[in-house]
């Protein structure tokens, strides 16, 4: 049994030995976690933000000896409201239970629920050319009643009940469905709008009719209105609030071939793929990139 296995099944971290202590003494590190892409279940989508590709991540970089903060590097366009809320809250929960700050760095987008979980930071850093902001929520789709009555497809449907057809896209969209969609987005929205004011409370500048209408910004203009604590890049951040002798440990993901193999998603279709992969650059297309 090698030396640090030894001390660890003692309950010792090297760090910790009374002897050799002084010789292997960790340094304090900034654990470094990297969320790009569109927030969506890890079982719908290739790559992206998912809790469950996440969640063990995270939990790895709070564990870290002699840890100082964790930095999150954002770069996500939005995606699911409730993968943003679960990775949040999941954020929260370690840092207040280990006692360690949160720094956000934006860098070309966080808008949506990726504004979402820069939230979750103490701090949130931007450049000025990043895109902030887009506090709401956004549903999406289509109609192709006019091109199934076009090549006389006749759509069958039978329901127990009378919204489970909930805005068909094969029937006309009716006044009755879009009220209640709308209802849905309402309470999601003053959800979000809710930890946004948490998050950043004592910090907004705007009125809520400005805020809180979905619009979007650059960082220069976010700064102004509260949504972002100043202008910074994550190491030389780190190292003007720590020291220059810091450690940066990234966590990420398992990519590896055997994780690759087991994903629900591994056989996915070459169409399929095609439509996430449009799907996907839309998403990013609402903010010019």
């Amino acid at each position: 049994m090698s030396v640090k296995k030894a001390l660890k099944k003692m309950g010792l971290a090297l760090g910790e030995a009374p002897v050799i202590g002084g010789i292997f003494k960790p340094k304090p590190t900034v654990a470094v976690v990297r969320l790009a892409g569109v927030i969506a279940d890890a079982n719908m989508k290739r790559g992206g933000i998912s809790h469950a590709r996440f969640e063990q991540a995270l939990q790895d970089a709070f564990e870290v000896h002699d840890l100082k903060a964790l930095a999150l590097i954002i770069n996500s366009p939005g995606g699911s409201p409730a993968q943003s809320q679960m990775i949040g809250d999941h954020i929260r929960r370690l840092a207040e239970d280990k006692e360690i700050p949160v720094y956000a760095f934006v860098e070309d987008v966080a808008a949506s629920g990726g504004y979402w979980l820069a939230c979750a930071a103490d701090e949130i850093y931007t450049q000025s050319t990043s895109i902030v902001g887009s506090i709401g929520v956004i549903s999406a789709s289509f109609g192709f009643q006019d091109l199934i009555n076009k090549y006389g497809v006749e759509r069958r449907i039978h329901t127990s009940g009378k919204d489970k057809s909930f805005l068909d896209p094969f029937r006309p969209e009716s006044e009755e469905d879009v009220e209640r969609l709308k209802s849905i987005q309402s309470d999601m929205h003053e959800i979000f709008i809710d930890w946004v004011k948490e998050r950043r409370s004592g910090k907004l500048k705007g009125e809520d009719s400005e805020l809180f209408e979905g619009a979007f910004w650059t960082g220069e203009s976010a700064l102004g209105l509260g949504l972002v604590d100043d202008f910074g890049e994550m190491r030389s951040h780190c190292k003007d609030k720590f020291g220059e002798k810091i450690k940066f440990k990234e966590f990420t993901p398992d990519k590896g071939f055997v994780a690759s193999i087991l994903r629900p998603d591994a056989k996915l279709g070459l169409s399929q793929e095609a439509m996430e992969t449009l799907e996907t650059k839309s998403v990013w297309a609402r903010y010019g990139l």
